[in-house]
Formats: structure tokens, C-alpha cells, sequence
């Protein structure tokens, strides 16, 4: 897999709980992370005092965070009622050349920014909700 354009990843969200995906408009970066608890079972025989974890244990979860400009009307009001109605609708990120993740986020911060002679800006951050699915780009 060669380099990849930034601006190809993109975050959707499910703007009336159809199915209907619907990019995050403004966004000017990305960030998706994954993360998995270690579950440390070391005990006093590990091997050369060695750490050992338990495989196929722990919390998984995933953080999303993107921040740009306001650019669309109907998916800046859609991330503020999904932030004050705390809700967990369907969202789905594309990372280019990898595949797609998808699956119910909450958004658990939106922040607003803006200078006198600048754009208004805001940065928004989701956490995983539940189980999520990947969808791998075909192989050509």
C-alpha cells in the first residue's frame, strides 16, 4: 500500500437512522485510533519473569476526532442533536486503500473556535458504542 490522500479518509454518519450515510462536511483532519486493554495474567513461573497476557481479553474500542470548518447546515445540526440527545447512531469511517469501520459511535465532544478575521471552526471527537464491523478493500 503506497501513500495515501488525508483527505480521502472520511468519517459518515447516519443522518435519520435509514442508512443513509452522509460525509461530515468541513472536515479538514482526521484521526482513528483503536485500542485494546492488556489483561496481565504474569505470575511468579513466567518464563524469565517475562510478562504474559491474555490473549483474546480485554475492553476494544475505538476514538474517532476531526476537526474543520462549518461548510454543511444538515451534518453540523446532526453532530449537535447526537451530542445533546446522547444518542449512538450508525457511523462509518473510510481509511483509503484499508477498508471501511463501521458501527455506533457517540460523539463525546464538540468544540467551537474562531477568531475575528477567521473562519468559525470546530473540532468534534466519537467513541465506540458497541461492536464494530471492518470491511476490507478488494485485493486488485
Amino acid at each position: 500500500m503506497g501513500a495515501q490522500n488525508g483527505k480521502d479518509l472520511l468519517i459518515k454518519v447516519d443522518l435519520t437512522g435509514d442508512g443513509q450515510f452522509e460525509t461530515m462536511a468541513g472536515l479538514r483532519a482526521t484521526r482513528v485510533s483503536f485500542n485494546a486493554e492488556q489483561v496481565d495474567v504474569t505470575t511468579l513461573e513466567s518464563q524469565g519473569g517475562w510478562r504474559e497476557l491474555l490473549a483474546g481479553a480485554g475492553v476494544k474500542s475505538a476514538n474517532i476526532s476531526g476537526s474543520g470548518v462549518f461548510r454543511d447546515a444538515a451534518t453540523d445540526e446532526r453532530a449537535r442533536q447526537i451530542f445533546f440527545d446522547g444518542e449512538t447512531p450508525d457511523f462509518q469511517v473510510i481509511i483509503p486503500d484499508f477498508g471501511t469501520v463501521a458501527g455506533r459511535f457517540q460523539v463525546t465532544s464538540i468544540e467551537y473556535a474562531g477568531s475575528h478575521n477567521g473562519e468559525a471552526t470546530y473540532e468534534v471527537a466519537l467513541a465506540s458504542a458497541g461492536a464494530l464491523d471492518f470491511t476490507p478493500v478488494p485485493v486488485a
